[in-house]
């Protein structure tokens, strides 16, 4: 199996990703991400595969805060699903700039799935605000 902890992508979180793959039958990993695409914590993925799930996540979260803004009334995302053939993929807000992306078997049941990452999101809700990352500033200090 992949490394749980990739280089780079260290976290005292990723015991609670772990446990959560282990919890729910078919779970395979699970990513903690911030919204725009940094990878926070991580299990059951390579470096590379865990980057790459970040982004894919991070596009899937700002798609559905876009249908929600424009069709929902808000922008506010609870969860996206993806279905393919064999693989369920979910992507759920995890707290303020954060998501949790987790990929299961198509023999996983959605609904436990769903559950079981809601409450480890409400568990630890004020440990995964991510701040939003500030524009450096120009050389020269003009901020251009």
């Amino acid at each position: 199996m992949a490394s749980d902890v990739p280089t780079g992508h260290s976290s005292d979180l990723d015991w609670l990703l772990g446990g959560l793959v282990q919890r729910v039958p078919y779970t395979r990993s699970a990513v903690l991400l911030s919204s725009d695409g940094l990878v926070k914590s991580v299990h059951g993925l390579d470096p590379d595969s865990a980057d790459h799930m970040a982004a894919l996540a991070s596009g899937l979260y700002s798609l559905g805060r876009s249908a929600g803004s424009r069709f929902g009334g808000d922008s506010e995302v609870r969860q996206v699903v993806v279905e393919l053939d064999s693989t369920l993929l979910f992507v759920s807000t995890a707290g303020s700039g954060t998501c949790l992306a987790v990929l299961a078997g198509r023999e996983t049941d959605a609904a436990v799935l769903g559950y079981e990452m809601t409450m480890l999101v409400k568990s630890v809700r004020p440990y995964l605000v991510t701040p939003a990352r500030q524009a450096a500033a120009a050389p020269g200090g003009t901020g251009r």
